[in-house]
């Protein structure tokens, strides 16, 4: 399987309620049906891991827990921005949990280490910043612009998650590159 396949196949598991929702709704059907479908997707997907006794990971209950709550919330007021404002809740706690220091250091290749160590605990604010971020920007879309939703989600998330990522990889590539560089310019025995 291709690495990248591999690292995003559990964010699409964890994220598949929304996704279905976020097309049911794009595909103009009715509310009640997207958020009767995603919460019947997300209860779906916890039954299924229960009953071939394999763990259930944090990420996936609180995707179910907030399919319930928003997904019934949504489905007795009528009003679908409560379902369109739980990603809004995954992105900051998500944004939360990449506050602790270092988390992203075991994502440096081998070559990497002790080359571009404080760099990478930079970076891994600057992703807990963006993460808060599309968590607002979302909750500003789903009470304010409802009809651009969709479109929001379709775009924003994915592309500037894409732009930082392409930031971060040539960030890391150029200063690791330098640092290594100068590290064997240094003589043996010499301080630099």
């Amino acid at each position: 399987m291709h690495p990248l396949i591999y690292a995003a196949r559990p964010l699409v598991l964890d994220f598949l309620a929304t996704i279905v929702f976020l097309v049911l709704v794009a595909l103009k059907v009715d509310a009640a049906i997207a958020a009767g479908v995603a919460i019947a997707i997300g209860v779906a997907q916890v039954a299924i891991l229960k009953v071939m006794k394999r763990p259930v990971a944090p990420l996936q209950w609180l995707g179910l827990a907030l399919v319930l709550v928003f997904g019934m919330a949504s489905l007795l007021t009528h009003d679908m921005r409560f379902l369109m404002v739980k990603p809004t809740v995954v992105y900051v706690m998500v944004g939360a949990f990449m506050l602790q220091r270092g988390w992203m250091l075991r994502y440096m290749p081998p070559i990497a280490a002790g080359h571009g160590e404080d760099v990478m605990v930079v970076f891994g604010y600057v992703w807990a910043g963006l993460m808060v971020i599309s968590g607002v920007a979302n909750a500003v879309v789903a009470v304010a612009f409802t009809d651009h939703w969709v479109v929001f989600m379709a775009v924003f998330p994915t592309a500037s998650k894409i732009a930082l990522f392409a930031v971060q990889y040539l960030t890391m590539r150029t200063v690791v590159r330098r640092r290594i560089i100068a590290a064997r310019e240094v003589p043996d025995g010499a301080v630099a």
